[in-house]
Formats: structure tokens, C-alpha cells, sequence
């Protein structure tokens, strides 16, 4: 290889890496795909730039003999799979994309609130919802839901810390939320430790027939405690995106839930390429070259991306024309009964179909004024036209 060559060593799973780095950058690159959960150190040793995903360990063992590294990047906006006192110590500049996939997340939740709901015969704003962790996901999460006059109580330790109001305790969150969301980073020490937040007793102060959704990070939740709870309580209805021990599932977990998915509720492909966008332009300063094109450029058109309708089309059935959860708990419960589960869910992963977000979606048709605002606070692009 030519020294004057770049190399790049990336999750496979990271999208339009030859478009953005490769055709896009006037440099002599080399991009080695590798699969993330099995990267070792002889795969690192003569990269240049490191381009990871939540499911490589990013530490001395990893990086101990990649001398040249001059960059490490994930494409999320986790970073507790990555040692950043060692990058810092070995000065190689590192970054993530803080909310690349963050209205992936939202509106992931959001269909299956909507979906739920619509089977229960319930309206949302007769509800209230506990939002747990208001960063990227949480606060959009937030603000989306406010938009359309939701009753919500959020629960933030380190920004209420910080003298910002609204924020309530956890065990209020607990006894109070029809619905509770959980969006906290994983930590595991310190003044505010999220592993475990739910516990045997969080779980059992939990209000009657609530609806509990963990799209965050899976250790949040002791999944046994959870398991124990469900078999105690018949009342309470959860929705796994994340788990403990992933790729390895408790398939009694599984079944006790409403809705499983295989960590993909980010796993839009606008979230995807965004994070990739966003890697790029960090790419740019370090290596001093021009910023890239911009991420609209990259983006195809969604293949079902124009719909008209009557003002009386119900909400749900817009959100699954988008993106239907239930396709991926479909997928998923096909696995368990495999000897060989964590292979097959981390292919579920790397197979994933494209996916789109509600803005992807032109809605014609709607008249009602009222009905094109819910819309377009959900998220949709509204054509009045």
C-alpha cells in the first residue's frame, strides 16, 4: 500500500462509506469492511482511521499496535463501547454522532405507541407518559409529544443537577406513566449509574397496566427482575428493542413481550447515513480537506414516498406505510428457536431493509387543519398543494 494511502477500517455495517470517503474526497483511500463484534487488533494495526458501530469494544487490547491510528469514530450516539481515556491518552482525536439516529428512535417509539393504542382503543392525550434520559432521543422524544399536548413527566438526574426545571423523580415517573420511555446512556459508575436503573422494586412500583418501552440501552432494565416481575404481574405490557447480554436473548424474556426487536430502532437509513455524514465531516478537519457534499445528496428517494388521503386516514396506518414494528418482531421470534440465536440476530442487523423516516412521506389530501398539524408535529412532510 501506498503511503500516501489513507486506510480505513469500518464496521460493515456502516452505509455509503465508498461514497463519502472513497469517490468524495480526492484521496488515495483504502477501506477495509470488517464485522464489528469480531474485530481484533492484527485487523487495526496499520489503519489510519478506525470507524466502529456500538458492538466493538474500543480499547487498549483493540488499538495497542495500531501505531498510525489517527482518528477513531462510531456511528452513534453511544460511546460506552469505547475507552476514551485511552484514545485521549494516546491523542487520537475521537468522535461520535450525537443524534444521527435519534428521530429513528423517536418514531420508532412513536408507532408503537400509536399502534398500541389504537388496538386498546385508547387516545394519547388521555395518557401520561414518562419519559427516563432527555438527551438526543429522550428531549425529541419530548418535544414531539408536547407538540401535540401530551401529558409528560420526564426524569433527567444530571440535567436537573444543572438547575434545569421540570424534571421529576424517578419514583414519581413509576407510579404516575401510563407510558414510560427509556433513553439513558449506559453507566455504570459515578453519582448517576443507569445500569439496572429498573430493578425488582422499580418494576413492581410500576403503574397498573402500564406500557413500558426500553429503546435505550438493554442493561438499564434487569432482565431477570423484568422476567420475575412479568410472571407476578399480567398487567404490565413491554416493548424490547435492547437486552441484556445481547446477542444472546432469554427467549422466556421474548416471549413474555409484547413487541421484540433486534436493537434496531435507530436503524433508519437516513439515521444510518447521517452518522456516516457526520463521521465525514469530522474526517475533513482532522485530514484538512473539504466538508462534503450535503446529506441530501446522498439520500434516494424513499420508495413509497407520496400518499393522498382523506382526512379520516388513521394515524397508525400512516406510521407502518413508513416504518411497521411488527415486521421486526416477526423477524426476531423466527430466531429463537435456532441453536444458533446471537449469529442470526446479529444478521438481522446486518441485513436490515432500508427504512425510511415519517419525513420521507408526502401526505396529500388532508383538509382538517387540526389533523395535517398532528402530522407534521409527528413528523410527516404535509403537501397542501
Amino acid at each position: 500500500m501506498s503511503k500516501n494511502t489513507v486506510k480505513i477500517v469500518a464496521d460493515e455495517n456502516i452505509p455509503a462509506l465508498e461514497a463519502m470517503f472513497g469517490a468524495d474526497t480526492n484521496m488515495n483511500i483504502s477501506i477495509q469492511r470488517v464485522a464489528g463484534r469480531e474485530l481484533t487488533a492484527e485487523q487495526v494495526t496499520d489503519a489510519d482511521v478506525l470507524l466502529v458501530r456500538s458492538i466493538t469494544q474500543v480499547n487498549e487490547a483493540l488499538l495497542s499496535t495500531a501505531l498510525q491510528l489517527k482518528m477513531v469514530g462510531t456511528a452513534t450516539i453511544g460511546v460506552d463501547h469505547i475507552d476514551q481515556v485511552y484514545l485521549q491518552s494516546r491523542d487520537v482525536p475521537f468522535f461520535n454522532a450525537p443524534g444521527c439516529n435519534a428521530d429513528a428512535v423517536v418514531e420508532y417509539v412513536l408507532s408503537i405507541i400509536y399502534n398500541t393504542l389504537f388496538e386498546r382503543k385508547l387516545a394519547l392525550q388521555e395518557l401520561t407518559v414518562g419519559i427516563v434520559g432527555v438527551g438526543n432521543v429522550g428531549g425529541r422524544l419530548y418535544e414531539r409529544l408536547r407538540s401535540l399536548g401530551v401529558s409528560l413527566l420526564i426524569n433527567d438526574p444530571p440535567r436537573q443537577k444543572k438547575g434545569e426545571e421540570g424534571f421529576v423523580d424517578l419514583d414519581i415517573v413509576m407510579q404516575h406513566a401510563d407510558i414510560l420511555c427509556l433513553h439513558t446512556p449506559l453507566v455504570q459508575h459515578g453519582e448517576y449509574p443507569t445500569y439496572h436503573l429498573l430493578a425488582e422494586r422499580e418494576l413492581l412500583a410500576l403503574k397498573q397496566n402500564v406500557l413500558l418501552i426500553n429503546a435505550g440501552r438493554g442493561p438499564v432494565i434487569d432482565n431477570g427482575a423484568l422476567l420475575t416481575c412479568m410472571e407476578e404481574r399480567n398487567d404490565i405490557t413491554v416493548v424490547l428493542d435492547v437486552w441484556e447480554h445481547e446477542p444472546q436473548l432469554n427467549t422466556s424474556l421474548v416471549a413474555k413481550a409484547m413487541l421484540a426487536t433486534p436493537h434496531i430502532a435507530g436503524y433508519s437509513y437516513d439515521g444510518k447515513l447521517r452518522g456516516t455524514h457526520m463521521l465525514r465531516c469530522r474526517f475533513s478537519e482532522v485530514f484538512g480537506i473539504p466538508q462534503p457534499r450535503p446529506l441530501a445528496d446522498y439520500l434516494p428517494q424513499a420508495t413509497i414516498n407520496k400518499v393522498k388521503v382523506t382526512n379520516d386516514v388513521a394515524i397508525h396506518d400512516l406510521m407502518n406505510l413508513v416504518y411497521d414494528p411488527y415486521r421486526d418482531d416477526r423477524a426476531l421470534r423466527k430466531t429463537l428457536v435456532e441453536k444458533n440465536q446471537p449469529q442470526l440476530f446479529d444478521l438481522l442487523r446486518k441485513n436490515y431493509p432500508i427504512r425510511r423516516e415519517f419525513s420521507s412521506l408526502s401526505v396529500q389530501g388532508v383538509t382538517d387543519n387540526e389533523k395535517a398539524n398532528v402530522l407534521k408535529n409527528l413528523g410527516f412532510t404535509i403537501d397542501i398543494t
